[in-house]
């Protein structure tokens, strides 16, 4: 890296008059460019791309924007005029820009320098153009060529105030990608220096310190598991144990000495060197337009049309020099390496800390799904395994069971026997045994351990990448907010109305949006229940429909096929709601007019949560705890719109279809949604952006040999945040946590799906999205409090799932208070009423009355009714309210019970581990220490310099003092004062 004064263009000398070195790489007009153009072979040191032409000055930082190919005379007077009305020829001309301008910005306290205030130059009056008469107004309309031009010039006022923050920039309008211009921008060593030390950046210093060990006995154990676990660690040099640590200090131009700067290139690294570049980016304002732009304001209204990082290298291929991305490629990104842990800490130092949390955040949900998926399988096969001891279904199940039940539907339905819902029967037990209150009461505490586990994996990770202490600081405010604040201020200026100094947008401005969300969410989870309603109407329909078939086979799996194709179309408008209440969320954020990026990231998390939980669970929520509910009895079912009786469950119980949807539903969001749509989506988009380019001809090896580094990465996917990624799952931990009652091979499936999702967004991040600028971040935000509210949640709808859904409670009341013997022989008679044929409502009798070859007088039916010929007939039993009052018992000591569990393992396991308390106090400690011995070496110093300055006045005093008159000249030590 060349020091703060050198020259570091690295340009050969261009023809006399030569312009400063700076406006060399800036100044590029069609085939007018200030800046010689290497040779390929020379261009060929250049890294492909990764540095200016010089093959020193790093790229740390690339804007494209739209470029028009002139030519002819055209193409003449357009050079012309731009060379005449760009402010920097003039400046140019009239000798006045100078590169030490930057530098003397440097000495100024931040928010001094113009360009920070935002208070650009205005722009050049434009040159008087001819009159036109009347009928040429008329036909004149803004042309494209005018846009261009108006672009353009806000680029250059840009592109100035990027130089007067100290930034050096180059311009490449002659690559291989035609229509696009790129905007490569480096950051010399003052700049970098001068922004760290703005943004507090922690820096390691040259102090070393060894890291606490643990005991003899200890240390061996650790030293064991090491070896044991060696082969699952990845081959990267982070993640190699380390017993030394660099002590760490937030950098000081004034402390630079505390540093190891003899490496000035790799001091700081290439994901710090473009985070700082986008700081200087995001504060750099113009005001060629109505109001103060910044870059995010020039990418939305298409003055750059991208702006992004550059990756390290590739991946693979003839020039693929060894570097992180390709190391992470190998290490990470690949599926045979699936069973390895992450490079954490590699991909920290690549993507920054914001993505490596969230990776080491779902390595270690990962990590704990396999306890709960071990115990959920050992759950399931308990049940497989006892299925044949189970009485209730024996009893279903017994040739004998010449029970008559009452028929499904009106008129199409005819009686069945029970025992024909033998399969069913011992299918829900699979899933409704004791074994799965245990495995409920166990995932609450799973939920509550990993909250734990987690705070204690994030405390290490903030100790280890130096962000204790970090606070984050208020964002430069949105673009958008800006507008609405810049337009709110004319009003008040046209209206007469005095203006504040520090205007704002109150709560009554954003009344309306407030007022917009309210309705629309509503309206859009309204949207959902009439779906659900509708895929009710759909069932109902079927069941009567395929039990009026001709075909015996069609008839006999009526219940399967409309669980089936029930479960799938609410699959599909899932899936389809997702995308939209995703737009709709955003749209709706938008309206809000939030302050700051985090505020709009906060916001819009939370509506898409509420959306995309709300549609991916009220389809499951129905069927546990609506369903079969508020049905009626025969002779008496409700009706909805008079002609469709509401659906009732099987005589298992709900619990089977409840397990029907979930698995489908799990399954196919995992799938279709993060997988398929995660590959495929990206490749599409980039095989769009490929077609536009208008570069068909090139084959993909030829595409790779000839473009830079910056025109490669221009074909990959933008970076969209991590919103996604957290989103899918968050609701696949609600899949794992809130009906894991009915379903204990949840866990597992999670876990299958995330060893590929790990990889696979490993590979999206490393291969197919540009570089995202690395953000620093010392927790998972919002995230985390989303987590702990659905594993409270999940608690509660557990509780309720065992106590209403399934037959646990009814199966504990009957054993212990109705069976005449404490077993459970008699349990299915118990559950059955009673109904007389003769009492059906005229027309809802079967058509069939001798489907089963003989005359029905009594029928039975699943519910606590008294029989037709009690005193009071059909009304609500007795054993109804004392099952009902054990329901709701059980729910109430469940969730307490399991609440008060969660609080112990909660204060049992401490948030911050005991050996990272220990170090972080040791630190602080160091930290004292250094400062105190640099502050006794400077008063050392200072009273080694007034020591010697009373001897020197001493001396001075033992010699005669010559009269002032007699003194034609000076002494010898005041001149050198004066020279000094």
């Amino acid at each position: 890296m060349a020091e703060e004064g050198e020259d570091t263009s690295g340009c050969p000398p261009a023809p006399q008059p030569q312009p400063p070195h700076f406006l060399q790489d800036v100044i590029f007009h069609g085939k007018f460019k200030l800046l010689k153009t290497l040779t390929p072979e020379e261009n060929t040191q250049c890294h492909y791309g990764l540095y200016f032409q010089d093959g020193q000055r790093r790229v740390d930082y690339v804007l494209t924007y739209h470029v028009k190919r002139p030519g002819g005379a055209r193409h003449a007077r357009h050079t012309s005029r731009l060379l005449t009305d760009n402010p920097l020829a003039r400046s140019l001309r009239r000798g006045t820009l100078s590169g030490a301008r930057a530098g003397q910005q440097d000495k100024r306290p931040r928010g001094s320098r113009p360009s920070e205030r935002a208070s650009c130059p205005p722009p050049p009056p434009p040159a008087p153009r001819p009159e036109t008469t009347d009928e040429e107004k008329g036909l004149q309309t803004p042309s494209w060529d005018e846009q261009e031009d108006d672009k353009r010039r806000r680029r250059e006022e840009f592109e100035k105030n990027l130089l007067d923050m100290g930034l050096e920039l180059e311009k490449d309008e002659d690559g291989k990608t035609p229509g696009v211009g790129f905007l490569k921008i480096h950051a010399p060593w003052n700049v970098l220096c001068r922004e760290a030390e703005f943004m507090k950046l922690k820096m390691p210093t040259k102090k070393m310190y060894a890291m606490k060990q643990s005991s003899s006995v200890v240390k061996k154990i650790n030293s064991l598991i090491s070896k044991v676990l060696e082969p699952l660690r990845p081959s990267v040099e982070e993640h190699k144990t380390k017993n030394i640590k660099h002590l760490s200090y937030t950098f000081s131009r004034e402390k630079q000495h505390l540093f190891n700067l003899s490496d000035k290139d790799s001091f700081f690294d290439s994901k710090t060197r473009s985070s700082i570049v986008f700081e200087v980016l995001k504060r750099t304002r113009c005001t060629k337009a109505k109001y103060s732009m910044g870059l995010t304001s020039l990418l939305c209204s298409g003055v750059y049309t991208a702006a992004y990082p550059l990756h390290d290298g590739d991946v693979s291929g003839e020039h693929a020099e060894p570097n992180d991305r390709k190391l992470l490629y190998e290490e990470w990104a690949s599926y045979s390496v699936f069973y390895k842990y992450q490079p954490i800490g590699l991909v920290r130092k690549y993507f920054g800390e914001k993505i490596g949390l969230y990776f080491a955040w779902l390595g270690l949900y990962t990590q704990m799904l396999i306890p709960a998926s071990v115990v959920g399988v050992i759950v399931f096969l308990y049940g497989c395994a006892t299925v044949d001891d189970n009485i209730p279904s024996m009893e279903i199940c017994h040739p004998k069971n010449n029970i008559t039940m009452c028929p499904l539907c009106d008129k199409a339905c005819s009686y069945w026997k029970l025992s024909t819902a033998c399969g069913t029967a011992r299918a829900s037990y699979l899933f409704d045994n004791p074994a799965t209150v245990f495995f409920s009461i166990f995932m609450a505490l799973w939920a509550a351990m990993f909250m734990e586990h987690w705070k204690r994996r994030q405390m290490r990770l903030n100790y280890e990448w130096d962000l204790t202490g970090f606070e984050e600081e208020e964002d430069h405010p949105r673009a958008e907010y800006e507008l609405q604040v810049m337009q709110k201020s004319q009003k008040k200026e046209q209206g007469s109305q005095k203006k504040t100094e520090d205007e704002k947008l109150t709560c009554r401005d954003r009344l309306p949006a407030y007022m917009a969300n309210l309705v629309m969410m509503l309206l859009m989870i309204g949207v959902t229940f009439a779906i659900v309603f509708g895929v009710i109407l759909y069932r109902i329909s079927t069941k009567a429909a395929l039990h009026m078939s001709s075909n015996p086979i069609t008839r006999s799996y009526v219940r399967l096929t409309v669980k089936t194709t029930a479960a799938i179309l609410n699959l599909v408008v899932i899936l389809i709601l997702d995308e939209v209440y995703g737009a709709v969320a955003h749209w709706l954020t938008v309206l809000e007019v939030p302050k700051t990026d985090k505020s709009f990231e906060q916001r819009l998390i939370f509506k898409t949560f509420i959306l995309k939980f709300v549609n991916a669970f009220t389809p499951i929520i129905y069927i546990a705890f609506f369903r079969g509910r508020l049905v009626g009895r025969p002779g008496s079912y409700l009706y909805v719109f008079e002609s469709y009786r509401v659906e009732e469950c099987a005589h298992g119980g709900c619990l089977m279809e409840l397990c029907i949807q979930l698995s489908i539903t799990m399954l196919g969001k995992q799938l279709i949604q993060n997988n398929l749509f995660e590959i495929g989506v990206p490749k599409i988009k980039k095989l769009i952006r490929y077609i536009r380019s208008k570069r068909q001809a090139f084959q993909e090896e030829e595409r790779q040999k000839r473009l830079q580094r910056y025109e490669i990465d221009h074909f990959l996917e933008p970076f969209a945040g991590l919103t996604p990624e957290y989103m899918e799952m968050i609701i696949q931990f609600g899949f794992v946590t809130l009906f894991v009652a009915s379903f204990p091979l949840a866990p597992l499936f999670a876990l299958l799906n995330n060893i590929i999702e790990i990889r696979l967004d490993a590979k999206k991040f490393v291969g197919e999205l540009q570089r995202p600028v690395a953000a620093r971040a010392k927790d998972i935000g919002i995230w985390y409090n989303l987590l702990k509210g659905v594993a409270k949640v999940a608690v509660i709808i557990n509780a309720f799932v065992i106590s209403f859904t399934s037959d646990f409670i009814p199966r504990l009341v009957y054993q212990y208070t109705y069976s005449p013997d404490g077993s459970m022989y008699g349990f299915v008679n118990h559950t059955l009423s009673y109904f007389n044929v003769s009492h059906f409502q005229d027309g809802k009798e079967p058509m069939d009355p001798l489907h089963l070859g003989y005359a029905v007088d009594i029928c039975r039916y699943k519910d606590y009714r008294e029989p037709p010929w009690s005193s009071t007939p059909y009304e609500i039993s007795k054993e109804f309210w004392a099952v009902l009052a054990a329901r709701l018992a059980f729910v109430i000591v469940f969730q307490n019970v399991v609440m008060l569990m969660s609080d112990v393992v909660d204060w049992l396991i401490p948030d911050i581990p005991k050996d990272i308390s220990m170090q972080i106090h040791k630190e602080k400690i160091l930290m004292v220490e250094l400062f105190m011995r640099e502050e006794k070496g400077k008063m050392q110093r200072m009273e080694s310099v007034v020591s010697t300055g009373d001897k020197e006045k001493r001396s001075s005093n033992s010699y005669p003092i010559p009269v002032p008159r007699q003194r034609t000249t000076p002494p010898d030590h005041c001149n050198k004062a004066n020279n000094v």
